[in-house]
């Protein structure tokens, strides 16, 4: 089991090493102004001040390249993740499943599912059975994207849309009373005509970013087949491509492409590696402007990178840091139980996701756990690596979690999902591997309160049996709760899950 390190630590080493980058980055504009006449003038009128960035050519210690290697490492982990996303699926003719499996479409493409996703993916930790996904590749430098939205009637759907940071830059979906019709996303320097009939357009901060459509779907043949008309007029392509009529494509008939491997130990197909780290960071840094602030940060980056570029040493040593940082900060950061905001239980939650700014340790936290989480008004997520007394869940015991009537509370739907210890499904007999609103057969208590049994053996209650939710044998797993639309009372922290309670 990989070693706690917590939370608290973290941050403050990263906000430290943050803020060591600041103090030396590159000229923030210069504020002219007069210099203040009288003591009593000092306090409204600054004094002319500039601050210079690094010094091109400076020879700089071995020492300090790993101190700054290592932050710059957490810091454009998210980046260099998304970014390598869009080449990874550069070469697609068109669009398709990744290992049949897994929406994968070209840049400024969409490729969509017309099911759940298969539990065999290792693409997207923390995969969801309760929509019918979408996928593909932003990249806004080559040409603005168009994004159709069909008329989904009363169905939950929602559209997330992030740039390189995995912040969300549009609001498309259910919860924002978006109308069907067509929609524009265009990139930072972008200053074309937009055509007639698109409804509104959505600039981003970057030119790379992901896209993933979400549909809400019961778990019956029914609703199965009233939902293909609609997915059907799914869509994305480029401005070039527009001719204001609603397109439509059978997704069920689109290709398949052969999936890159997972981790050695069944965890996610690596998107980041260490070794080739910084030589891919260049390409990141010119994709994304700096945040407000982030000028610093963006030229002591650069400033490593002309050294390691000056001194082989210096490359070497940033390549073994990257590689040290990756063991001793990012892979701890792929339990739950390491970040997040702590709650009654034993539950953690974050509060800020896909809008992570400059909480840098938060947003790779979540990129390296369960990447592409919506906004929180869109969708509230809920972990648990533990026990309500605090120990690891694992498959040699039984668990109940009890939801209180009407709990949790959504407009849209919730689900209770259990992942192995790579935050992927576990395999089972039965195929379950989330229960919630989109189950039609769950079993409610006398009182309306929902329990649900969380155990590797099936139950030979039909109650329990209904209500089953099954683990892997002895092995470890976490819980997930997903909120989607939540109500206020999720969204202002009133209401927090129920306690996984062990048995026998």
């Amino acid at each position: 089991m990989t070693p706690r390190i917590p939370a608290s630590i973290l941050t403050t080493a990263l906000t430290a090493a943050v803020a060591t980058l600041a103090a030396c980055g590159r000229p923030e504009p210069a504020v002219t102004t007069a210099p203040p006449a009288s003591p009593a003038a000092a306090s409204s009128a600054p004094m002319t001040k500039t601050v210079a960035g690094p010094m091109a050519g400076t020879r700089i210690t071995e020492a300090y390249a790993r101190s700054v290697a290592r932050s710059v490492y957490v810091w454009a982990w998210p980046m260099v993740n998304v970014y390598n996303r869009r080449l990874g699926f550069a070469d697609l003719k068109e669009p398709g499943r990744l290992g049949g499996v897994l929406p994968a479409a070209p840049p400024n493409r969409l490729s969509m599912l017309n099911n759940y996703v298969e539990p065999t993916e290792r693409e997207v930790a923390c995969p969801n059975q309760d929509v019918v996904y979408g996928g593909g590749p932003v990249a806004l430098d080559l040409e603005p994207v168009v994004v159709q939205v069909p008329d989904f009637g009363e169905r939950f759907w929602v559209y997330q849309i992030v740039d390189i940071r995995t912040d969300s830059f549009v609001d498309l979906g259910k919860m924002y009373g978006t109308k069907p019709g067509f929609y524009l996303l265009v990139g930072p320097d972008w200053h074309g005509t937009v055509p007639n009939g698109i409804a509104q357009v959505f600039r981003a901060t970057s030119n790379t970013g992901f896209l993933i459509p979400r549909v809400f779907m019961d778990d019956t043949d029914a609703d199965r087949a009233a939902i293909q008309p609609l997915i059907s007029q799914i869509d994305v392509y480029p401005l070039s491509q527009f001719d204001g009529k609603m397109k439509q494509t059978d997704w069920s008939k689109t290709p398949s492409f052969p999936a890159p491997p997972p981790e050695p130990n069944g965890g996610e197909s690596p998107k980041v590696i260490p070794a080739k780290f910084f030589d891919e960071l260049p390409m990141v840094l010119k994709d994304a402007q700096p945040l407000p602030g982030e000028g610093a940060i963006y030229a002591q980056a650069q400033a490593l990178l002309a050294a390691a570029k000056a001194d082989p040493a210096i490359k070497a040593a940033i390549d073994d840091e990257a590689a040290k940082t990756e063991q001793a900060v990012i892979a701890p950061l792929l339990e739950f139980r390491n970040f997040g905001i702590p709650l009654p239980h034993q539950w953690t939650t974050v509060r800020n996701g896909a809008k992570f700014g400059t909480d840098y340790f938060t947003r790779a936290a979540v990129a390296r756990s369960n990447i592409f989480v919506n906004k929180p008004n869109e969708a509230t997520y809920f972990y648990q690596d533990l026990d309500d007394a605090g120990a690891r869940l694992n498959g040699s015991k039984r668990y109940t979690v009890t939801f209180a009537k009407g709990e949790p509370p959504v407009k849209g739907f919730w689900s209770l999902t259990l992942y192995d210890a790579q935050h992927f499904f576990a395999p089972n007999a039965i195929h379950r591997f989330s229960v919630g609103t989109k189950n039609k057969d769950l079993k409610v208590n006398a009182d309306g309160s929902l329990t649900i049994y969380v155990q590797a053996d099936e139950p030979t209650d039909p109650v329990q049996r209904a209500n089953w939710l099954p683990a892997p044998k002895g092995g470890d797993f976490s819980l997930y709760i997903r909120t989607y639309w939540p109500d206020a009372p999720v969204l202002d922290g009133q209401w927090t899950p129920p306690p996984v309670k062990a048995g026998s």
